[in-house]
């Protein structure tokens, strides 16, 4: 049984998979820094000085000023502004994974769609693949 497990881990899909999930975290950690660290903050300076990973909804009522207070006190929240940072990491993991896969259908050979057509070998009129008379010259085709 050992051995099967050993034959199965060391298959080279799962080592492949294994490699791209560490790639896929390491990934989205640099999506995440992009995100909160390069792409919100200028956001934020143009919409009037806002710090997106701020803003959140406070569900007690009790109107705590900051993240960190309402944190620190236990408050019910909903953080909104790390959602939104949230979203925008997906979109941006959504729209790098399909340029990957576009490239990658490009580099994969289609196989050739197969003839449904042939030419005529007395007049070269395209006629159907199973004619058996040229509807052209009306010769008769071998099949």
């Amino acid at each position: 049984m050992l051995k099967e497990f050993r034959d199965f881990a060391l298959r080279g899909n799962v080592l492949e998979l294994a490699v791209a999930v560490v790639l896929g975290a390491a990934f989205g950690r640099i999506v995440t820094s992009l995100v909160d660290d390069v792409l919100m903050p200028p956001l934020g300076l143009l919409l009037g000085g806002v710090d997106f990973r701020e803003l959140f909804v406070d569900l007690s009522g009790r109107g705590y000023a900051t993240l960190a207070q309402a944190e620190a006190a236990g408050a019910p929240m909903m953080r909104y502004g790390q959602f939104l940072n949230t979203i925008v990491a997906f979109l941006i993991v959504a729209f790098a994974v399909f340029l990957l896969i576009r490239q990658i259908n490009r580099l994969v050979a289609r196989p050739a769609a197969a003839p449904t057509t042939r030419d005529c070998p007395y007049c070269l009129s395209t006629i159907p693949l199973k004619a058996t008379r040229c509807a052209h010259c009306a010769s008769q085709l071998a099949a």
